[in-house]
């Protein structure tokens, strides 16, 4: 059991400014020299990394339709111990889960599942008595769900907040503990699949203070922090999986400013069956780790950094000649896209890549695929025996034409709510690399970490041996 004071920061929709608001608590929480424990919901691989930039703590993702609830609770338990506080980030609006019409995978699911009071932001702009009815509603949607408090977003005078906040407290039927007004001091890019990358913005320490300041003028901290006290009990859930008695392997992690879209709770669990992990960058470094026994290359921008990975012949050329000696490689999404022989952009540009997935990406102008997936093993590859069966997420706006020489070994399926499932193939083999489209959730079933740590061993043996 845990009983951590924590809090969930929720919105209305997408875009109603709840990351803003959470970047912004979080940095007044740890200028108070508190330990915050960053969490966010859902499959979002951006937001994690300020959170992480701002508490130096690393922000964990709490899913529960990849997992469930029982493990949502055992890695929420497991990754807030230590901590003064946790903060959960929402995701989408409060009850958007599952195709829309489920509240699993939902910020709302997630808070019952932690015993976390629930923070709800809402889009002030233009709002009298409307956004009483506005937080009315959400309040009483879910009566079991303890939405405790509202912070008002773009708000731009003291009088607009002291008319809405009176409004919605003797309307609405909830607190309200501050507000926040629109700045370009502390405002955010984006790109294609959400936020540019934390790594990526020069001035973001000045854009964390600017909005720390303003979080500490225009938000009751105090009252947060009185709330966050208030949090129900949540169980330890379930339990971590047996450490298997093996010898230690060495796994090559892509990880720079083109891969970086990784579950650090994968990163835990592959710890966990035995494997050190070997950070390098196929942008910046011209050899691999010495003495790795497998490569795992995530997601992340390689189309936007393509001209540099293209110029890095020897690293291009270490990995191929690796994979293509049979050492144990995975990579999904981003990293499929490097192994393939080129990425064109939307601009007619072609940039080689490592070239060991017989096939180009190319970069399109609409989202390709969205959404959670179930994928089925249709025969033996690295992370998996045939009929192992794991749950994923994919988001990209990229295609992938990979010729037959390579086979497809999931079988991916989308259900859908109200309306017959969507099947394709994707899970490109070659030798003992799997790479493919769907951004997997290692804690959905642990067996094919240990899988991969498994042939990561078989092939150090074989190295020995040889």
């Amino acid at each position: 059991m845990t009983s951590i004071p924590r809090f969930v920061i929720s919105g209305t929709n997408s875009g109603c400014g709840k990351t803003t608001l959470s970047v912004g608590i979080m940095a007044a929480l740890v200028k108070r020299g508190l330990k915050v424990q960053p969490f966010k919901v859902g499959p979002d691989y951006i937001d994690p990394m300020f959170h992480t930039f701002i508490t130096g703590r690393y922000s964990r993702n709490l899913d529960s339709w990849m997992l469930d609830e029982d493990t949502v609770a055992g890695l929420f338990a497991k990754n807030a111990c230590g901590s003064d506080i946790a903060v959960i980030e929402g995701v989408m609006g409060l009850y958007d889960g599952f195709e829309g019409s489920s509240l699993t995978g939902s910020t709302a699911h997630v808070s019952k599942i932690t015993g976390s009071p629930v923070i709800l932001v809402i889009n002030g702009e233009g709002m009298s008595l409307s956004a009483a009815a506005l937080v009315r509603g959400y309040k009483d949607f879910d009566r079991e769900l303890d939405v405790r408090g509202v912070i008002i977003n773009n708000i731009n005078s003291d009088g607009h907040y002291r008319l809405l906040k009176e409004i919605i407290e003797e309307h609405g039927g909830l607190a309200v503990v501050g507000y926040l007004p629109s700045s370009d001091a502390y405002s955010l890019p984006d790109r294609h699949l959400g936020l540019v990358t934390s790594a990526e913005i020069d001035d973001l320490k000045q854009r964390v203070e600017a909005l720390s300041e303003q979080i500490q003028k225009t938000v009751d901290i105090d009252r947060l922090l009185e709330l966050s006290r208030q949090a129900g009990e949540v169980k330890s859930g379930a339990p971590m999986p047996p450490v298997p008695c093996r010898e230690k392997v060495r796994i090559g992690v892509a990880w720079d400013k083109a891969f970086c879209f990784y579950y650090r709770d994968n990163f835990d669990l592959l710890e966990m069956m035995g494997a050190e992990l070997e950070f390098f960058s196929p942008v910046g470094d011209s050899r691999l780790p010495e003495g790795i026994d497998g490569l795992y290359i995530g997601g992340g921008y390689p189309e936007v950094w393509a001209g540099e990975l293209m110029k890095n012949e020897p690293m291009k050329k270490e990995i191929r000649e690796n994979i293509l000696k049979g050492m144990p490689a995975y990579a999904e999404c981003g990293g499929l896209m490097y192994l393939s022989q080129s990425i064109a952009d939307k601009c007619g540009g072609v940039y080689g890549m490592v070239g060991v997935i017989p096939g180009k990406s190319e970069m399109t102008s609409s989202l390709k695929r969205f959404g959670y997936v179930d994928i089925e093993v249709k025969e033996d590859c690295v992370l998996s025996k045939k009929g192992g069966k794991i749950r994923g997420h994919e988001f990209h706006y990229s295609v992938t034409e990979v010729s037959p020489g390579a086979a497809a070994c999931y079988r991916v399926t989308k259900n859908r709510k109200n309306g017959k499932p969507a099947h394709w193939e994707c899970g490109f083999k070659v030798n003992n690399l799997l790479a493919g489209y769907p951004h997997l959730h290692f804690w959905s079933n642990t067996r094919f970490a240990e899988e991969f740590v498994e042939n990561c061993l078989k092939y150090k043996n074989l190295k020995r041996e040889g």
